[in-house]
C-alpha cells in the first residue's frame, strides 16, 4: 500500500489477520518555543502501530524522530492531536496515569546501555521493578527470568565493566522487558555495537518480536531496519512508509 506525509499509515504484520492497532496517532503535533521561534516539530502525524509488529523509523537529525519516540514513550504529550497506546488516551492522562503507564506498559532501549556501574546484572535489571510493591521472591524470579531471555543466565552477578558491549545491551534489554510491557521502545539499539554484536541484538528483538513483544525504533543503520515488518521515515515533522 502506498502512502503519503500525515495520511494513515495502515498495520502490516506477519500475520495480517491478526492484530488491532496497539498506538493510534491523528493528526499529533509537536510545537515547542525556542526564544522567539516557533518550532513544529511534528505536523499533523497520522499513524498506526499493530500489536506485535515491528516497525522502524529512520530520518534525518532534527527531523522530529526523538520527539515522536518522546510521545510514543508517555513522556511527553502532544501539542494537539489525539496519540492513543491500548485506547488510552496519553495527550489527556494525568502526570500520575503517565508514570503508570511507562512502569506497566512500556519498555525502553536507547543507545547508552544505562546500566549502573557499580551494579550486578542481577541489580540492575531488578531496579526496573521497584517501587511496584512486588515481592522480593516474585522479583528475583522475575529478573531471573528476563536475563534468562536475552541469553545472560549465567552473568547476573557480573556488573557492567566485566560484560562485552553487546552483554550490556541484552542486560538493559532484560531490564525494559523484566515488567513484562506490551511495547519496547529502542533509540539507535545497535549504534555503539560493531557489526556482529548488532545482529546478535537484531536476532534478539527478532525473538522478542516472535513472541508477540510491539517493538518501535528509531535507526540509523538500515541493516536494522531491513529486519523489521515496517519501515517508516519522518523528516521535517512529516511521515511515511518507505
Amino acid at each position: 500500500m502506498t502512502t503519503t506525509p500525515n495520511t494513515s499509515l495502515a498495520a502490516s504484520t506477519a500475520d495480517p489477520a491478526a492484530a488491532p492497532p496497539i498506538y493510534v496517532l491523528r493528526g499529533v503535533e509537536r510545537t515547542y518555543r525556542t526564544g522567539t521561534q516557533t518550532v513544529r516539530a511534528l505536523r499533523g502525524i497520522d499513524m498506526e502501530v499493530a500489536a506485535g509488529e515491528f516497525v522502524t523509523i529512520q530520518g534525518p537529525t532534527g527531523g522530529g524522530k526523538s520527539t515522536l519516540l518522546q510521545l510514543l514513550g508517555a513522556l511527553d504529550s502532544p501539542t494537539s492531536g489525539s496519540l492513543l497506546l491500548g485506547g488510552i488516551d496519553l495527550g489527556a492522562a494525568s502526570r500520575a496515569e503517565l508514570t503508570r503507564i511507562r512502569a506497566e506498559r512500556i519498555g525502553f532501549v536507547f543507545q547508552s546501555f544505562n546500566l549502573i556501574p557499580t551494579l550486578t546484572a542481577i541489580q540492575n535489571v531488578d531496579t526496573a521493578l521497584e517501587g511496584r510493591g512486588i515481592p522480593r521472591t516474585e522479583r528475583d524470579r522475575r529478573t531471573a527470568e528476563a536475563l534468562a531471555r536475552v541469553g545472560l543466565a549465567d552473568r547476573g552477578d557480573h556488573r557492567p565493566g566485566e560484560l562485552s558491549g553487546g552483554q550490556q545491551q541484552r542486560v538493559a534489554i532484560a531490564r525494559a522487558i523484566v515488567a513484562e510491557p506490551r511495547v519496547l521502545l529502542a533509540d539507535e539499539p545497535t549504534g555503539n555495537l560493531d557489526e556482529a554484536m548488532r545482529d546478535e541484538i537484531l536476532a534478539l528483538l527478532e525473538a522478542l518480536n516472535a513472541e508477540g513483544l510491539t517493538i518501535v525504533a528509531v535507526t540509523h543503520d538500515s541493516a536494522v531496519a531491513r529486519r523489521a515488518h515496517r519501515r517508516l521515515r519522518l523528516s521535517d515533522g512529516t511521515i511515511r512508509e518507505i
